[in-house]
């Protein structure tokens, strides 16, 4: 499998992204270069004709946008601000993981229903990896402030080890597209493991080595692999959202794959 290059849109194509986007936000909000959330039931049928026109005449390209405006459409997801975000409270002994596998919503939901509550104590999704402060969504949208979304995971090491956890983050995305993750591209969307000591670190190179070689033959595995700097919580509207929203965007690559045990 060919690592595949995020592409660039042609200055038409961007024109027509940014109007897409800009139709459907509030009216006293800027026109961003991307929108969360579009709601087809009350499109403007004009709108709709030019979106999939220009789908269908640039797929390659406009496959993330129509994937990620076509996710359900609340007054929630149109606040783009920075909303403070509850304290993780976990006992004692407690240990951090974070990773990076593409649109938060998912990780953090295939996370919490699949290890049990008291091994994966408690989650956040948000931002990592980035050069500016306390991002909001919007402006991670537009992947100029070089964040990921992320997951960060407190989890009890006596229930379930470090090894455990990436194994699983090896499983449910596809490690080997390089800022992307199924539909959704963009750096934002790469896949990351950010260590916080060097025994993480350790263990990530590991783990990474014996997947590559074991799990993921076919292509070179594009995860990155660095220490865990700034962290900032999501807006507190992504937090658990696919337990709230059932019906919510969930990306297609986010599921178990039915690797055999490693070596």
């Amino acid at each position: 499998m060919m690592v595949q290059k995020n592409r660039q849109l042609s200055p038409f194509h961007a024109s027509c992204h940014q109007y897409i986007t800009w139709r459907h936000l509030e009216p006293q909000e800027p026109p961003p270069y991307k929108l969360q959330a579009l709601n087809f039931a009350t499109t403007k049928p004009l709108t709709l004709i030019l979106l999939i026109a220009i789908a269908i005449a640039t797929p390659p390209i406009m496959n993330s946008l129509f994937a990620r405006l076509s996710r359900p459409f609340t007054s929630s997801t149109m606040r783009f601000g920075p909303e403070g975000a509850g304290a993780v409270s976990v006992p004692e002994g407690t240990e951090k993981a974070t990773v990076a596998a593409g649109c938060f919503w998912g990780v953090e939901h295939m996370y919490r229903h699949h290890f049990p509550k008291d091994a994966v104590l408690d989650a956040r999704v948000g931002y990592i990896g980035g050069n500016t402060d306390n991002p909001s969504y919007r402006a991670v949208c537009t992947g100029r402030t070089g964040h990921a979304e992320a997951l960060q995971i407190y989890y009890n090491p006596s229930k379930v080890s470090y090894q455990k956890l990436l194994e699983f983050f090896y499983r449910m995305h596809d490690p080997t597209t390089e800022d992307r993750q199924g539909p959704d591209v963009g750096t934002q969307y790469r896949s990351g493991i950010f260590t916080h000591n060097d025994e993480q670190d350790k263990i990530a190179r590991e783990v990474t080595k014996k997947v590559q070689e074991q799990w993921w033959k076919q292509g070179k595995i594009a995860t990155e692999i660095l220490p865990a700097g700034e962290w900032w919580d999501a807006e507190d509207y992504h937090q658990k959202y696919l337990d709230i929203n059932p019906g919510g965007y969930e990306c297609p690559s986010h599921f178990l794959r039915k690797f055999p045990d490693l070596d």
